[in-house]
């Protein structure tokens, strides 16, 4: 085959040299070197590069592969996918997000694409006397347990975690004045609170293992340091601190935050080296038990003059979750709320085995702490705020009814922005200025027009989910239970989200 392949690009270079020969004008001088090109660029794949077998086999032609390849997530996205096989978020769930941001048509003609006696649909029944929306309550919840003092009244939708380094600068600030506008929180993420975030929008302040923000390093390790975190725990727009253990899409594993991506404003805001990739360590270094990490809630619960105190977590070892809310019980101290991560969460940047393998999904997650929770005695006190991929107004509702008090919304606020799901977060080359540091690309993402969309997400899936709940005959979104969801079991029973999470509960009591 390559012995074919470079008879054919000779032939048509020798061609071009006899139609130059004869007819001398521009058009054939520069065929000819075209020509002239691929011919070079055939005898370098065939004979001088020894790298790629596939291109020894198959010069020139071996190189659409690769450009196939680049290109394939692009091409499956507009030419193949259907609007329900998309993957990690799928066309629906993106068009939602996109009509809502814009305040564009959002209904749907000719009935719903999904099938709904497959096995895992999920719905709600709606009520025969259903309430009139505009008077349902219950979009905002009080965090602060009795060891708070400074307690904050959160909408139940909130910006989950995204640093400023993982996004864009101009990413940030239209989040941050989009929360503004539609009051309600944006979280800083484990990369400090940059001056992007200090835009009049509520802040839950981020704590990671890198203590970026909260700490310093001390012979290349980075230490927990009460006066860099007072200052900024202390500001007037943090509202919240959340000390992160681990995240959905990576747990046990540190922060990571590729070179690229890692610029001069960046390295001082994280008082690291720049332009060097930046792993946060797995574990934190000020606790490394149940009781010191009691101590240390209540700790940073003091410096941040008694503002509520989270923690954030993907769930693991059962066992070691119950352990750690006994803890809590027996000490009589305990965070103000849990931030319950699923193990489908999204990052910009992650191990493949990580993002797969580990981790337990958000309603398995969920249920199982709320479930704990109760079972300590500990419910009333601390609030429990979930993230994994929710979307739209069902989303919310479902997590909402098996024991979250509030949700974390990450990669649904970044669709707001434009995101256009490219699946470049890594690389430093997002095509429209949300998650990369290239200067050009940044421009791009117009801060005056975009702070408007995520408001307008924002309110409009409150709007929605007020509808849902008004259609279910609640008179609050506070009303709505595990009882009241439902999901076709693989025999093609329905059975309640109750039934399923927490039935064997049930059975123990009575």
């Amino acid at each position: 085959m390559r012995d074919t392949i470079l008879s054919v690009i000779v032939v048509i270079n020798i061609l071009c040299g006899v139609l130059v020969y004869f007819m001398p004008d521009m058009g054939n001088y520069i065929l000819l070197t075209v020509a002239s090109a691929v011919t070079l660029l055939a005898i370098y794949d065939a004979f001088i590069q020894k790298k790629h077998s596939l291109m020894r086999a198959f010069p020139v032609i071996a190189r659409l592969r690769w450009v196939f390849e680049e290109e394939r997530e692009k091409i499956q996205q507009y030419f193949i996918e259907d609007d329900l096989s998309g993957k990690p978020i799928n066309r629906e769930k993106r068009s939602i997000v996109y009509q809502r941001s814009k305040k564009e048509i959002e209904t749907v003609p000719f009935g719903t694409q999904h099938n709904v006696y497959a096995k895992g649909y999920e719905f709600v029944k709606h009520s025969l006397f259903p309430k009139d929306h505009h008077h349902i309550n219950g979009e905002r919840v009080l965090i602060g347990s009795d060891k708070c003092t400074q307690k904050y009244n959160s909408s139940i939708i909130n910006i989950s975690a995204m640093s400023f380094g993982s996004l864009s600068k101009n990413a940030i600030m239209a989040l941050n004045q989009g929360a503004k506008m539609g009051g309600f929180a944006h979280n800083t993420g484990e990369g400090g609170v940059s001056p992007y975030h200090l835009q009049g929008g509520d802040l839950i302040f981020q704590v990671g293992t890198g203590y970026f923000g909260a700490g310093k390093s001390v012979n290349g390790k980075r230490v927990f340091d009460a006066e860099v975190f007072k200052k900024n725990a202390v500001r007037e727009e943090v509202k919240m601190v959340e000390i992160k253990l681990s995240q959905g899409a990576k747990p046990g594993h540190g922060g990571i935050l590729p070179a690229k991506k890692n610029t001069k404003e960046i390295a001082e805001i994280r008082s690291v080296e720049p332009f060097t990739r930046v792993d946060s360590p797995p574990a934190h270094d000020a606790f490394s038990n149940f009781d010191e990490m009691v101590a240390f809630i209540q700790q940073v619960r003091e410096l941040s003059g008694g503002k509520p105190i989270g923690i954030k977590f993907c769930v693991g070892d059962n066992d070691e979750i119950e352990a750690m809310i006994k803890a809590f019980a027996d000490a009589n101290n305990y965070p103000d709320y849990i931030a319950v991560d699923g193990g489908e969460g999204g990052t910009g940047s992650a191990p493949l085995e990580f993002s797969n393998y580990i981790g337990t999904p958000l309603l398995e997650g969920l249920s199982f702490v709320n479930k704990m929770l109760k079972k300590y005695g500990l419910k009333d006190q601390i609030k429990i705020i979930a993230s994994g991929k929710a979307i739209d107004a069902f989303d919310v509702i479902k997590y909402l009814a098996l024991g979250a008090d509030a949700i974390g919304m990450a990669r649904s606020f970044m669709l707001s922005l434009g995101c256009i799901q490219a699946r470049e977060c890594n690389l430093d080359t997002c095509p429209v200025g949300v998650a990369t540091q290239e200067k050009d690309l940044v421009k791009a993402l117009v801060v005056k027009y975009k702070n408007m969309r995520v408001k307008n997400y924002h309110n409009k899936t409150i709007s929605a989910i007020k509808e849902m709940v008004a259609a279910m005959g609640k008179d609050s979104i506070e009303d709505v239970e595990a009882k009241h969801i439902f999901r076709r079991k693989r025999t093609g029973e329905i059975t309640s989200l109750d039934e399923i999470y927490y039935a064997k509960e049930k059975v123990l009591v009575s």
